[in-house]
């Protein structure tokens, strides 16, 4: 509960705040807009993250502040997780975080089912961005330009540009208040969606020599292997949003972009239209996520991997 939540924040000094590893804009968001209002509240936050943070987020507030190691948990009265169903997200820091003091989790996934020791989730919202707007709201707190840029950040990226079926009232009410607070929506969108490094070009023509469809034209697919990674000089951070080309194609209702993580192994993003319940493909394979945006990795070798995903899908079409 919401609640819950501020009395924690209320009762307690210093905090440690992670999300997920493969950051995106709503865990980098979220993360920095909580740390601008711990800090304007006069508490000590520090921002861990196991994975950097991906080039086109550099532009956030606060991400210079961000790093990359836990010194002296003890220090911390309470970790906020963000933008996690599970805490195995967190990466390899999951087993020494779960033996922290307190766990809080502020999360909008629909696969979460409650693993900390207080929590705030609503499935129902756009991003975990919009559910930081609401407890800034509560609280009450007065939210800089900083604050602001990072959760229009956050909820601008998690509801596909305010495109999803999460995109409420609500959430373009709180789009609008934080422009009013000093969010600049030009210039945001311009950092994250057109200033491209030349590699993510590059490897995206390679990886639309990948693109199939399957199911008479309903499934769009594209997949990135690791040696064209390495060919290219480019990483998996580089893919960012590449699942969006096939499902921008008609007729296409679902989309799916494979990732080579390993050998015999494939990190899935999925992406679909209209009411077509992705996350109930991605739970098939131990995955997670929203109605229509989900993700899940899956071992074998590639052909397989897509059958088995095409036997999934066939079933929420």
């Amino acid at each position: 509960m919401l609640h819950d939540v501020i009395e924690q924040i209320r009762l307690n000094n210093v905090f440690l705040i992670t999300a997920h590893i493969r950051l995106d804009g709503d865990a980098l968001g979220s993360e920095l807009a909580l740390y601008n209002i711990l800090r304007s509240l006069g508490k000590k936050a520090v921002i861990y993250n196991q994975d950097r943070t991906p080039e086109n987020y550099r532009f956030l507030p606060g991400s210079d502040t961000i790093v990359s190691t836990i010194e002296n948990p003890d220090q911390y009265d309470a970790v906020f997780i963000l933008d996690c169903s599970e805490l195995e997200r967190v990466g390899e820091k999951a087993e020494e975080i779960a033996g922290m003091k307190r766990l809080i989790n502020i999360d909008h996934h629909i696969s979460n089912d409650g693993f900390c020791h207080f929590s705030y989730i609503d499935p129902a919202a756009s991003s975990t961005g919009e559910l930081l707007y609401r407890l800034a709201e509560a609280m009450p707190v007065e939210l800089t330009k900083e604050a602001a840029t990072n959760l229009y950040t956050a909820i601008l990226t998690d509801s596909g540009g305010f495109r999803y079926n999460s995109t409420s009232k609500d959430t373009l009410i709180a789009a609008g208040n934080l422009v009013g607070c000093g969010a600049e929506p030009r210039w945001i969108s311009e950092q994250i969606y057109e200033n491209n490094p030349l590699v993510k070009v590059r490897l995206l023509v390679k990886v639309l020599d990948t693109l199939r469809f399957d199911l008479e034209g309903r499934v769009g697919s594209m997949v990135v292997f690791q040696q064209t990674l390495d060919s290219l000089g480019a990483t998996h951070e580089h893919t960012e949003n590449f699942v969006d080309i096939p499902r921008e194609i008609q007729g296409v209702d679902v989309a799916i972009f494979y990732s080579e993580m390993g050998e015999k192994f494939f990190k899935l993003s999925l992406r679909s239209k209209d009411r077509i319940n992705v996350e109930r493909v991605a739970k098939a394979f131990g995955g997670g996520g929203h109605m229509n945006a989900a993700a899940c990795r899956i071992e074998g070798d590639f052909p397989d991997v897509h059958q088995r995903v095409l036997n999934a899908v066939r079933s929420v079409l």
